[in-house]
């Protein structure tokens, strides 16, 4: 009946029980973000002692992916687009936060590492991230985990810096995760929110009948954080 319903209809297998404690407002900011985040994560491999390149740190999936890689033990290196943007990413974990938009990101990761690249890339827009594999940005047999893309269209790929690299790359929807995925990772969501181990920021709140308001705040992209209705 649409995400803005007052009542819906789901699948048993996907009406899942909200920790004691746990607040709606809370639960509005995880659904989509967090799992996404924590299958980004679980696809990434073990972290501890890793160094990672999250992609959009400052916006809310890749937020929470640096949260989650933190406390697997990785060395985070964030990507925003803003001032604010890259406090909130140096907040979530990351030790180092570069503008996307005014650094040359391959020469500032190699730059960082001393030249080894990263051994993870998690990444929310493939369409300018698959540019960087052939820039010396992921180390050889190193990984890149995507989620999204701002192109539609058909993709170029460095195949060759690929081959010479041995690199993975794992996409993956979070709408078409299997029925083994889609358990796993929310047992894990449900003992992250048992823990109360994640920081969830609300950036703003908009009633029943100002949802086309809400809508133009995440279209904008000013708003640091979810945008939530309240009914």
């Amino acid at each position: 009946m649409g995400t803005a319903a007052e009542f819906i209809a789901l699948p048993q297998s996907q009406a899942v029980a909200l920790p004691l404690g746990v607040d709606f407002e809370v639960a509005a900011c995880i659904g989509i973000p967090v799992l996404t985040a924590l299958q980004a994560v679980r696809l990434a491999g073990p972290l501890e002692g890793k160094t990672v390149l999250v992609t959009g740190a400052g916006n809310v999936v890749g937020n929470y992916i640096t949260q989650l890689a933190v406390r697997r033990g990785a060395t985070v290196i964030g990507t925003a687009g803003s001032a604010h943007r890259k406090s909130h990413a140096s907040e979530a974990g990351a030790f180092h936060v570069l503008n996307y938009k005014s650094e040359a990101i391959a020469e500032r990761v190699k730059q960082i590492t001393a030249g080894h690249g990263v051994d993870v890339i998690i990444d929310m827009d493939f369409a300018s991230t698959a540019g960087l594999l052939g820039q010396g940005v992921l180390k050889a047999h190193g990984t890149l985990v995507t989620y999204g893309s701002n192109s539609v269209g058909a993709i170029p790929v460095d195949f060759r810096a690929m081959l010479f690299g041995s690199f993975g790359i794992k996409a993956f929807l979070v709408y078409d995760l299997n029925d083994a995925e889609r358990k796993m990772i929310t047992a894990e969501l449900t003992a992250t929110l048992e823990s109360n181990s994640l920081v969830h920021k609300i950036g703003a709140t908009f009633s029943l009948d100002e949802i086309a308001l809400a809508h133009k705040a995440v279209e904008n992209g000013t708003n640091i954080g979810s945008v939530q209705i309240v009914m």
